[in-house]
């Protein structure tokens, strides 16, 4: 499916962590459809992150598109809500601020695509509200959105990843794309 896949930095978040998982998120296949496409930032931690992580993303070649909040704590060229709405699929990365878990919940639900969603946060209440709330078919906690793949998930060559609530959910594989029979032999069997 289409993956506009976010990583969310946590004000409990530990940042070296944080810029290894944002850097590895975004740059280490962004034309693919589990690439990070925006980093959310807690307000609490944009001032001491936004600088480290925007020199670390630079230096892997992306491009930074930020919301006024993000370009008070580092260059960036200004985002519009049509590039928050875009994979890209390229070395460039939207980045907001936002206040707090919901801010970065709201805005995962007005332009995510229930792809893959991360957070990065050493708050395990954090954590599991994150799983809970947000809508996605895979949600990682202090990990890359890059893991989200059949063959990563152990289920052999990827045929795709669905975004669907039906069926099959997440990283496809032959199984995922096959249903079932039920073939009963009876001699005289009755049900009591």
């Amino acid at each position: 499916g289409v993956g506009i896949c976010h990583v969310y930095v946590d004000r409990a978040a530990d940042l070296g962590k944080a810029i290894d998982i944002v850097v590895n998120a975004k740059a280490h296949r962004p034309s693919v459809c589990n690439s990070a496409e925006t980093l959310l930032v807690h307000r609490d931690v944009a001032g001491e992150f936004l600088a480290k992580a925007a020199d670390a993303l630079r230096g892997a070649g992306v491009d930074l598109l930020g919301d006024d909040r993000a370009r008070e704590h580092t260059g960036m060229t200004a985002v519009t809500d049509e590039d928050f709405a875009t994979e890209h699929l390229d070395y460039v990365m939207n980045v907001a601020v936002v206040d707090d878990i919901d801010g970065a919940l709201h805005h995962i639900e007005r332009f995510g695509t229930s792809h893959t969603e991360a957070i990065v946060t050493e708050d395990r209440g954090a954590a599991r509200r994150f799983q809970a709330e947000v809508d996605a078919a895979a949600v990682m906690v202090n990990a890359s959105t890059r893991f989200t793949d059949g063959e990563v998930f152990g289920y052999g060559a990827e045929i795709g990843i669905s975004t669907q609530k039906m069926h099959a959910r997440g990283p496809m594989a032959l199984p995922e794309l096959t249903t079932v029979k039920y073939l009963v032999d009876g001699d005289g069997h009755i049900r009591s």
